[in-house]
């Protein structure tokens, strides 16, 4: 490789090896070259933990998940329950149900190895290309094209790319192709990632202690802080429901777990009404309820939800017709979703101290 830019790109393992980031999953590069091999379990969870999450975000979900289950089959064994508690606030339950599924068939069907190559990691659940070769490059040193959100700015920085995103990934992930050796993949590819994340940032990126300057089209050109450019996303749809927060005599709580599939699946929340246009459900238990002033506004991916909140308070012979009662020593709030947590912070303040006993249904 020993074009313009492939000779350029021979500093970025050099300012690598001295400017790597230390992070928990990582072995860094001076590791690395006494022989520490990094352990695949934790750079897979990792890297699922990552997507669409932020380091800062993840580091202590990351030390709780090692802490509790510290390799693949500690966590094929966890309750799915447990799992799910756990990774409440990461997003996209899904990525959780996956985690389990994928951490099974490895340390069932695959001896608790997990596979070398791209296609072997494809074939898991949860894993995508991405993740693939992140896992491959990472922990197997194999010259993977790893391609996330920083190194797709890296590359079409480097390469001034003006096709707006998604439009230009074939492009960006040729580029990145380009570039990546042969010896030390993995390092090559963690290099991008901090290269993006510390100095070739969204806004106002540090052009001047950029390792790769020389050979950046896009900084010689002036329109590195343009970079990549993107199509403008459609507005996002608004959806309303509702919730009722029941809390009985002794102090338990009324959840029920959401179906399987779906978002939130699987997880633990309060009754409540399908997210659309759809008629107020009937409620889950006879009480005298009553709805709190504000909504509980939450933003997924593909929509924005505004729920209404009804809350009651019921003796302890009430007997829902959804869900079951948690007692209050196993209620843990943190271990709800987000937007489930969100209505238990806006309806606390609206409890009584005191129990007041249940009337007739009311809306």
């Amino acid at each position: 490789m020993r074009d313009g830019v492939g000779r350029a790109t021979e500093g970025l393992l050099p300012w690598y090896d001295r400017h790597a980031r230390e992070l928990p999953w990582r072995v860094g590069p001076a590791a690395r070259a006494r022989g520490v091999r990094p352990d695949p379990y934790r750079v897979w969870l990792s890297e699922v933990m990552l997507q669409q999450t932020t380091v800062a975000a993840v580091r202590d979900y990351f030390h709780r998940f090692t802490t509790r289950w510290p390799d693949v089959a500690a966590l094929a064994a966890a309750e799915d329950g447990a799992v799910m508690a756990e990774w409440a606030g990461l997003g996209y339950y899904a990525r959780a149900r996956n985690l389990l599924k994928c951490a099974r068939v490895v340390a069932n069907d695959l001896d608790g190895r997990f596979p070398d190559s791209e296609a072997g990691l494809r074939a898991l659940p949860g894993i995508g290309p991405y993740t693939a070769a992140a896992i491959a490059a990472i922990a197997h040193d194999a010259p993977a094209v790893v391609m996330d959100g920083n190194i797709e700015r890296v590359m079409a920085r480097l390469f001034a790319v003006e096709t707006p995103l998604p439009a230009a990934k074939p492009e960006l992930r040729r580029h990145a192709g380009r570039l990546t050796p042969t010896e030390r993949p993995g390092d090559h590819a963690q290099a991008l990632m901090d290269l993006g994340a510390t100095i070739c940032t969204p806004r106002r990126p540090a052009c001047g202690l950029c390792p790769l300057r020389p050979a950046c089209a896009a900084q010689a050109a002036g329109i590195a802080e343009n970079l990549p450019r993107k199509a403008p996303k459609p507005e996002k749809p608004l959806r309303r429901g509702h919730v009722y927060l029941a809390r009985r005599a002794d102090g338990a709580w009324l959840l029920e777990r959401r179906p399987a599939s779906g978002l939130l699946g699987g997880m633990l929340g309060w009754p409540g009404s399908d997210w659309g246009e759809d008629p107020v459900p009937a409620p889950p238990v006879s009480a005298l309820w009553r709805r709190i002033g504000g909504e509980v506004r939450h933003t997924f991916t593909h929509f924005h939800l505004h729920l209404a909140v009804e809350i009651a308070e019921v003796g302890l012979d009430a007997k829902p017709l959804r869900g079951a009662f948690l007692p209050a020593a196993e209620f843990r709030p943190t271990a709800l979703p987000t937007v489930m947590r969100k209505a238990f912070d806006l309806a606390r303040p609206e409890f009584h101290t005191g129990f007041s006993p249940p009337g007739r249904h009311h809306r």
